[in-house]
């Protein structure tokens, strides 16, 4: 069986000051939804998913919508990303691949980004708007994603 285990988010906190942006091109995206879970808190469903805090996190649920040939810029999260792909084709390239490998996510794919430094950017390579529903486990009052500049040159884009 397949575990997800998450620990100590509070660590990641020191990873979401401000950063020096490297923007997207042709993406939106609604309000953040945000709340505090405030006590740490451990949950574990039959050996499937354990979840567990080391101390208060934030919760925040995000819609962005990627037209064609737009992407969202290089980046990293400094927590968890949970993405569902809503509709279009999703292309995720990776800062530490030196091969510049290209991850293709359709409508229903789902993939987690580990955040913590993860440095990638999504790009939407196809001929309709992207849209990905994603939520975020935060460190309390840390944005959701932290900007990368400059790129990390694996890719001729």
């Amino acid at each position: 069986t397949k575990r997800i285990i998450i620990l100590g988010l509070a660590a990641f906190g020191l990873m979401a000051g401000v950063a020096v942006a490297t923007t997207g091109v042709g993406v939106s995206s609604t309000p953040l939804v945000r709340g505090t879970i405030a006590e740490p808190f451990r949950v574990e469903t039959d050996g499937l998913v354990e979840l567990k805090t080391e101390g208060p996190i934030d919760v925040v649920d995000q819609t962005i919508t990627i037209q064609p040939g737009g992407h969202t810029g290089w980046h990293s999260h400094p927590g968890p990303a949970l993405a569902v792909i809503k509709q279009g084709t999703l292309t995720l390239y990776d800062g530490d691949d030196p091969n510049c490998t290209p991850h293709a996510f359709s409508a229903g794919s789902t993939f987690v980004d580990e955040g913590g430094g993860h440095v990638h950017i999504a790009r939407n390579e196809g001929t309709t708007p992207v849209e990905v529903s994603v939520t975020y486990l935060l460190p309390v009052g840390a944005g959701p994603r932290t900007d990368v500049t400059p790129a990390p040159g694996n890719c001729s884009f």
